[in-house]
């Protein structure tokens, strides 16, 4: 169990016991660290304030990993401005309305930063993998009911899974079938020809969006999207949100292939400019005889991606290694169980009557894997305890996030290791203040698992985080990048 006095760890702050009858020591305390399959998380945010903090649409296939194909199921909000009739101008006899789509398109507003020094050139944000390779990009209706509360017991929320099966109707949306999608943060504005009924153009407009940030666009077929959406405009079906549900369920925005990136999209930003959305510019031409112009009302409408939105995550199985790694993928890849101080050597340690000063698990980056780096690399991992139900470990209450740690450590430009302060928990333990000592659960980090307030001790089962890394486990053969935990200790003289 105690393997020796540690003397090449890394040196980490503790407030150690001073005093000329107390003797401070440092010991290193076997771990045992194993790979574990996550099937799928949570992806509906139903409880957490009802949308994801990102939803990732594209491919990410990294060898060493398992490949992900995410995709974005959403209902789309209702934009009641200026699609009903009612609100037009009523004209004479011998009149007739064309209705005329000049473009129909998704927007998908990037995540991206002004390059240094310039006033308009972007540097995309939130992607990783190949952004030179194109992946494949299909929309499609689905025919599934999105209910945010449970059929089966309307007092609780409704639980989508990433796995989740949703019922498409066949027909993709997209005017090119397998649009081939490469982000281009040079994107920042499109142009829009508006034409007459007789397909004359009379006007060009220029869409930009706030600051002139950059964003990704797919055409849709003009004349699916003018039967299901303007044609409608007028009718029941768009005179509510819960009307425009039932009628048009949600959006499936489905990406495949096997290269490309990975982009985060947001769909909580309080500016609508920069939120994905589906983009309808049309316009009615008013026509005297069959011929004469009398009018052009031109029709600008947004429908957005939100309302309730979920990911789907389609991941192939890895098998894992056995070769002293490690693997830890966020979404519904792969997390890692690590089990310390078994009943025996608990009650051994008990005995000892040790005043613990400090005490952290530290967890070492294998980089000797092809690829691995600081963007693909997770900024930060998460350390739970694995039980039923799954909860915090007393540390990230009792000392802050921040002090818990799991922030990744960068030496020579190469991701190096992580390691979490868990002293509380330890000395808890030790002092019989505390006999639960379950498992306890390693991922990669992602926002929902901070606790908002010192009562809020279980763990949800999210992940938006597509990052991985792998990291080197418990054996010896690691020397001392293995996993461990090292306890710093006072004892009277």
């Amino acid at each position: 169990m105690v393997i020796s006095c540690e003397k090449d760890f890394q040196d980490i702050a503790t407030s150690v016991v001073s005093n000329t009858k107390f003797d401070t020591k440092d010991t290193i305390i076997d771990v045992e660290i194993t790979n574990q399959q996550i099937t799928s998380v949570r992806a509906d945010g139903l409880t957490i304030g009802g949308v994801l903090g990102q939803y990732l649409l594209g491919v990410y296939n990294n060898p060493n990993y398992e490949k992900i194909e995410a995709s974005m199921v959403s209902q789309i909000a209702l934009d009641i401005s200026n699609i009903k009739e009612a609100a037009e101008r009523v004209y004479g006899a011998d009149t007739t309305i064309v209705t005329t789509i000049d473009t129909v398109f998704l927007k998908l507003p990037y995540q991206a930063t002004l390059t240094t020094g310039t006033t308009s050139e972007y540097k995309l944000d939130s992607i990783i993998g190949d952004q030179t390779k194109p992946f494949t990009l299909n929309l499609y209706r689905t025919d599934t009911y999105m209910s945010r509360l449970d059929p089966t017991d309307p007092s609780k929320a409704s639980n989508f899974p990433s796995d989740k099966t949703y019922q498409i109707l066949p027909g993709e949306l997209n005017s090119q079938v397998n649009h081939q999608f490469v982000p281009n943060a040079k994107d920042t504005i499109m142009e829009v020809k508006r034409r007459l009924s007789n397909g004359t153009v009379y006007q060009t407009d220029t869409i930009r969006l706030s600051n002139n940030n950059p964003f990704g666009r797919v055409t849709l077929d003009e004349t699916k999207m003018k039967q299901l959406f303007v044609d409608q405009f007028d009718t029941p079906n768009f005179e509510s949100q819960s009307a425009l549900e039932e009628y048009f369920k949600g959006l499936y925005i489905q990406a495949t292939g096997n290269e490309g990136s990975l982009i985060a999209f947001r769909l909580n930003t309080t500016d609508n400019t920069l939120r994905p959305s589906i983009e309808v510019r049309y316009t009615k031409t008013v026509l005297k005889g069959g011929t004469t112009v009398l009018d052009t009302i031109q029709k600008t409408n947004s429908f957005l991606l939100s309302n309730f939105s979920t990911s789907v995550y389609k991941m192939n199985e890895k098998v894992f290694p056995n070769n002293g790694n490690i693997i830890l993928q966020g979404t519904a890849g792969n997390m890692a169980q690590v089990k310390i101080l078994p009943a025996n050597d608990l009650t051994i340690l008990r005995n000892k009557n040790w005043l613990i000063n400090d005490a952290s698990m530290t967890f070492y980056v294998n980089q000797n894997i092809v690829g691995t780096d600081t963007i693909a690399t997770p900024y930060k991992l998460f350390l739970y305890k694995d039980g039923s139900p799954k909860s915090q470990i007393k540390d990230v209450l009792s000392e802050g996030p921040d002090a818990f740690g799991g922030t990744l450590v960068i030496n020579s430009d190469k991701p190096d290791y992580y390691t979490f302060k868990i002293t509380d928990y330890i000395s808890d333990l030790l002092n019989g203040e505390s006999n639960y000592n379950p498992t306890l659960g390693l991922k990669v980090s992602n926002p929902s698992d901070i606790p908002t307030s010192i009562v809020d001790t279980l763990i949800t089962n999210y992940n938006w985080n597509p990052k991985a890394v792998t990291l080197l486990n418990h054996s010896n053969v690691n020397g001392t990048r293995k996993a461990q935990l090292k306890i710093s200790y006072s004892i009277k003289k």
